[in-house]
Parts: C-alpha cells; structure tokens; sequence
C-alpha cells in the first residue's frame, strides 16, 4: 500500500516531546522556526550522544521543511532515525509531528517539519574520535 499524508506514521523513535509555548512563537502565534530547529538539534544530539556513547557536536543540517506552521499548545513530538554510521560520524533523520492538546484537542499527530542532522563524535579537546559501533538503533 502506497504510503499517503493520511496514512504516514511517524519514522524512527521518539526522542523529544515537548509543548509550544507562548514565548516560543511570533505575533501570529506560530511558532518560530529557529525554535523548531534547537528542538529538533537536541533531539538529533540526544540520539548522536547515545550512538556516539558520549560528547558529540552537530556539524551540518539539510534539507529542513517546514510543512505548516506549529502554534501555541500544540504537542510536538520529534522522531529520530539513524541512517548511516561512518568512523566519527553520524547521520540523522528527523520528523517533527505535532497536535492540538490545548485550544481544540486532537487524537492525531500531523507531519508539520523534517530535517537531516550530521554529527560528529569528539574528545574532551572537540577534535574527532571514533565510533564504537553497537548502537541499540536501527539503520534503515
């Protein structure tokens, strides 16, 4: 069966579940997209911290879109899937999901952002180190 935006679910696991707030957004109540950004940057460095078994820092981001706007009370849930795994490196995909527990309560999560993290695993100097490859995640 031919995935639609209906019947899409969330990929990978979730790493962060958090609600918009009203000092998180811009005077139409939508939230910023910098703000969505930092959220979907830790929940990428909380899943490359685990890959990496310590300190990792994020070195690039691709191909962010933003789907629709997130607003005030909105529930949004940040899903993780680590893709490829190189010596000191780590990709991550992400999917940003969000529904209405506040002003008109939803049951059902929408794709509102997506985004590709690159990380790197680094020594207490920030310089590259490897990776010990056994991670508990899935790589598609």
């Amino acid at each position: 069966m031919e995935e639609t935006e209906t019947t899409r679910v969330p990929r990978g696991l979730l790493m962060l579940r958090t609600l918009a707030m009203p000092a998180d957004t811009n005077p139409w109540g939508d939230v910023f997209g910098g703000w969505l950004l930092s959220q979907m940057d830790i929940a990428a460095g909380l899943m490359a911290g685990e890959v990496a078994k310590g300190r990792s820092a994020t070195v690039a981001v691709d191909g962010v879109v933003f789907r629709r706007p997130v607003a005030v009370g909105e529930t949004v849930s940040i899903f993780a899937e680590l893709t490829t795994v190189g010596r000191t490196s780590m990709t991550i995909q992400l999917e940003v999901w969000a529904r209405d527990l506040v002003h008109n309560y939803s049951d059902q999560e929408e794709f509102v952002t997506e985004g590709t993290f690159h990380y790197v695993a680094v020594n207490d100097e920030g310089r590259p180190r490897m990776i010990e490859h056994n991670p508990p995640f899935v790589i598609r």
